[in-house]
Formats: structure tokens, sequence, C-alpha cells
């Protein structure tokens, strides 16, 4: 069983930066990818970016791209995910989950409770 707690959101003037972190619980954490998904009020849940248990591979949904980065701590149980040069369509709730290092949700087994992210003047 592996529970997934974020934290970090909040509120931000577009071009800012904020990183959410995902603590977890469990020890098989150092052996789970872990992926950030994202789902704005009235559309569906859409994949944000997701790195391999090893830390050696990651990959980024293309709106994204060039400004997120996601890291993992496997001492610490934590991911992360540093975002910069925030638009307004960055505003969402920001999941962090646990599973295969995929881009479908489906792949994953395990999920946090989200954190808002507001992108706004």
């Amino acid at each position: 069983q592996v529970q997934l707690v974020e934290s970090g959101g909040g509120l931000v003037q577009p071009g800012g930066s904020l990183r959410l972190s995902c603590a977890a619980s469990g020890r098989t954490f150092s052996r789970r990818s872990m992926g950030w998904f994202r789902q704005a009020l009235g559309k569906e849940r859409e994949f944000v970016t997701a790195i391999h248990w090893s830390g050696g591979s990651t990959s980024y949904a293309d709106s994204v791209k060039g400004r997120f980065t996601i890291s993992r701590d496997n001492a610490k149980n934590t991911v992360y995910l540093q975002m910069d040069s925030l638009k307004p369509e960055d505003t969402a709730v920001y999941y962090c989950a646990a599973g295969s290092c995929s881009q479908q949700q489906s792949h994953y087994d395990y999920w946090g409770q989200g954190t808002q992210v507001t992108v706004s003047s």
C-alpha cells in the first residue's frame, strides 16, 4: 500500500513559479515510477509528467515541456514538480500518482488527494 500526499499548491501570478511536492509512505516507493496529472475545472484529468523509478527517464506533456521539471528523492520518498513560467491555463488541481512510467492514468495504482494551483494576476 502506498499513500501519497501533495503539497505546495497556491496562487501565483503569470510568469511565476511553484514547486509541488508529493510525499509517499511505504517501503516500495523507490521501485515505483511516479507521475503528475492535472484537472482543470470542467475538463478531464490530463497527463503532465512522469519519472521512472530509477530517475533515469522522464516524459512531459507538450504543453509543459521546457517549463516544468519532475524530480525525485528516493531517500526522502518524495517526488517534486518544479513549475516555472506559469500560465493561466496551468490552473488546475494537480495530482501525483504511483505506478508505471506512463502517460495513461490507468497505469497508476495509487493517487494523492490533489493540490490546487491557481495562476492569476
